[in-house]
């Protein structure tokens, strides 16, 4: 692929300052989800976006069924465009299964990551034993089967549910990134998230790490919050935002900011 990966990915820096900012959007999104984030931080960052390969701005072409089929592919892009834009170090925020991609690149690269600032992160969405993932396996399989059935129907109904607020911009923003995505990639992914267990690894992180969680998510029991606080290896803390949702930065993007400032590395 070559450079015609940031290409492929739209990667974009814009902003001015030192000290640089990564925003990694999560599934069912695309980088236009951190627009009402943006204002806060250009000013005093230069900012790094980017798509992941799933995401429906991305022309499927790139999406390889082969390649794909586990996150460290995606790690691999991430640290493809760090490398590629010459970044040697930044302050990382990633969205749901960003936030899983960036646990593992700083495994891989621990030193180019001053801080990762997760969002809406688990480590594992499936119950196990003495583990409250929020998900049974029976519970996924439906929720596979409705994505195969019938996707726009099955995205019509999801939107609202992961939003979790009444905020009708969010959803219809929500609903429309999520319909942009082909549904035999969206069902892919889905799977493959589904199927990562990050739980051994967590103290393998050694990068001190922000915790950002709403107090009720429908992928991400508050539970999880404190779980990965236990096992990450290096400094940790939790920002529990009292309100609700998997995508503050759709519904709730100034609390939000305030947030992320708060968790910035001084």
């Amino acid at each position: 692929m070559g450079h015609s990966l940031l290409d492929a990915l739209n990667v974009r820096v814009v902003g001015s300052g030192e000290k640089i900012l990564v925003l990694a959007h999560g599934f069912g999104t695309d980088q236009s989800a951190w627009q009402r984030i943006l204002p806060y931080f250009i000013r005093d960052h230069r900012v790094v976006l980017y798509d992941l390969v799933c995401a429906g701005s991305v022309n499927p072409d790139y999406f390889d069924f082969r390649r794909y089929t586990t996150l460290d592919a995606y790690v691999d892009d991430l640290l493809y465009i760090l490398d590629a834009l010459r970044i040697d170090r930044c302050t990382y925020v990633g969205h749901s299964v960003s936030a899983t991609i960036g646990i593992l690149a700083s495994i891989r690269r621990p030193e180019l990551f001053t801080k990762l600032i997760l969002i809406g992160a688990s480590p594992r969405f499936l119950n196990d034993k003495n583990y409250h993932g929020g998900f049974e396996q029976a519970e996924i399989e439906k929720f596979f089967s409705a994505m195969e059935e019938n996707y726009k129907a099955w995205a019509s109904g999801f939107a609202p549910l992961a939003v979790g607020a009444d905020v009708p911009d969010a959803v219809r923003e929500f609903s429309r990134t999520l319909f942009n995505m082909r549904p035999d990639i969206s069902l892919f992914v889905s799977r493959t998230v589904f199927n990562s267990d990050l739980r051994g690894v967590l103290g393998l992180v050694k990068v001190p790490c922000s915790i950002i969680q709403t107090a009720k998510d429908v992928s991400v029991p508050a539970s999880v919050a404190v779980y990965l606080k236990n096992h990450l290896g290096g400094r940790s803390t939790i920002h529990m935002l009292n309100i609700e949702g998997h995508l503050p930065h759709l519904s709730a993007p100034n609390l939000l900011a305030i947030e992320l400032r708060r968790a910035l590395p001084r």
